[in-house]
């Protein structure tokens, strides 16, 4: 019976149809990837006890030693991209984040209390903007 239902749902099909369906499809994916772009990166933001402490230019090669309460954390930044590159908190989850290198990415340090933020020349879109 299933089988029927589905064979005479697909009878109702015109080749048309299916070009509107790759159409929407195709469209809602470009729309997609092109909303959630912040842009190039410009720039990394330090943060240590939620004030900004650095801003480094992500063009150039640079480093950045926070303090925070369990120690020094060193970010690093590189041409085109920026990381945590060692933090004294227990689970290193902001220097398993790795290399960020689009607007908007963030590493979180929350133990030690910093963060580093990369930015762009427009706003990304996530959900914390809806």
């Amino acid at each position: 019976m299933r089988s029927a239902k589905w064979r005479e749902w697909l009878g109702e099909l015109r080749p048309g149809d299916g070009l509107v369906v790759l159409g929407g499809l195709a469209f809602a994916a470009l729309a997609a990837w092109h909303l959630w772009q912040g842009g190039a990166a410009r720039w990394a933001e330090v943060r240590a006890h939620g004030k900004v402490v650095a801003r480094l230019p992500i063009d150039r090669p640079g480093t950045v030693t926070v303090d925070g309460p369990l120690g020094k954390t060193l970010i690093e930044v590189a041409p085109g991209r920026a990381r945590v590159k060692s933090d004294p908190g227990p689970r290193q989850y902001c220097v398993r984040q790795g290399w960020l290198t689009h607007a908007g990415a963030v590493a979180i340090c929350a133990p030690n209390q910093v963060s580093l933020h990369v930015l762009g020349d427009s706003p990304a879109y996530d959900t914390l903007n809806y």
